[in-house]
């Protein structure tokens, strides 16, 4: 499976087959699985029944007309109508490090949150949920409410892979202030993914943690999942050689050896990533590490474990 996968993202045009991806990684999440306690995972059905004509022909079970030359459909026994709302913010810092070809393993922190959407979105899809989609950057970028088309779901999947070759070139973000917006959009009770590095432009993080707040109005589940690069953003990691750091969305940049400023930097940054996890506790989020270095699995599971709280 990681060939396919590596094939399909090493197209310098982004992710071709996006589709096909998520479906692939949500599979192999499946099958790594011995016994799934996660009842209602997949819509399973609970028995056929003959097709009447006229009825519509979603539910037809090609599979056994083929072996029975008869039309069947399918009885569902988990009918569920789940909104979801996924939210991806796409500033400059989110399309770090810089790639030129993806691969699976090797994915910045836009493609990860990109294909960790996708693959939501795919198993939202199996089970007939309503998904819709957020990005933000220095502005309210796009927006889609909650449906269940097939057509709603293609077009989220385009916007996904435009969101990861349009340049975000110096993009800030006031994510609190984009996330307050958001949060005015959805009125009815949703189980609302967010995806983001939590760098922002201001230092005024009241403000950040009021606007994940306001996201719990309406008894919304919000899931936070913090995407960041843990070996070079938080212990930062780099070789002691001199270096230009530049901040992709100001442009200011800093020559000097990591090792120099290594212990206190990564202090300062665990403290505000442990605030951040305090505060979402407080709040009543879910806060999950997304370490664009690691697989799926700790997203995907989390999105199985609330969803059986959210219904």
């Amino acid at each position: 499976m990681a060939v396919n996968l590596q094939n399909e993202l090493n197209k310098t045009s982004g992710f071709k087959n996006l589709e096909l991806l998520a479906k692939q990684v949500v599979e192999g999440f499946i099958a790594g699985m011995h016994k799934s306690p996660f009842h209602g995972f997949s819509a399973e059905f609970a028995e056929h029944k003959i097709y009447n004509q006229g009825e519509s022909t979603r539910h037809i079970d090609w599979k056994l007309f083929a072996k029975t030359d008869k039309l069947y459909t399918k009885r569902y026994d988990d009918e569920t109508n789940l909104r979801c709302h996924i939210i991806i913010d796409s500033s400059s810092s989110m399309h770090y490090p810089k790639m030129t070809d993806f691969s699976i393993q090797h994915l910045n922190k836009i493609a990860f949150s990109a294909l960790a959407s996708a693959s939501l979105m795919y198993i939202l899809k199996k089970q007939r949920d309503a998904v819709g989609l957020s990005i933000y950057s220095d502005s309210y970028d796009y927006y889609a409410p909650e449906k269940g088309s097939e057509r709603h779901h293609q077009m989220l999947l385009s916007q996904l892979s435009d969101m990861l070759v349009t340049k975000s070139i110096k993009k800030e973000t006031e994510t609190y202030q984009y996330l307050h917006e958001i949060a005015e959009k959805i009125h009815r009770r949703s189980m609302i993914f967010l995806f983001t590095d939590m760098f922002q432009s201001s230092i005024d993080q009241d403000k950040l943690f009021e606007a994940l707040r306001h996201l719990k109005y309406n008894k919304h589940e919000v899931i936070l999942f913090h995407v960041f690069d843990k070996e070079k953003e938080l212990t930062f990691d780099f070789d002691n050689r001199p270096k230009r750091f530049v901040d992709v969305e100001t442009g200011d940049y800093i020559n000097l050896y990591a090792d120099t400023i290594q212990e206190n930097y990564h202090k300062a940054v665990s403290d505000y990533f442990e605030t951040l996890k305090l505060k979402c506790a407080q709040y009543k989020i879910k806060y999950v590490e997304a370490d664009i270095n690691k697989d799926f699995n700790n997203i995907l599971t989390t999105y199985m474990i609330e969803r059986q709280k959210f219904v």
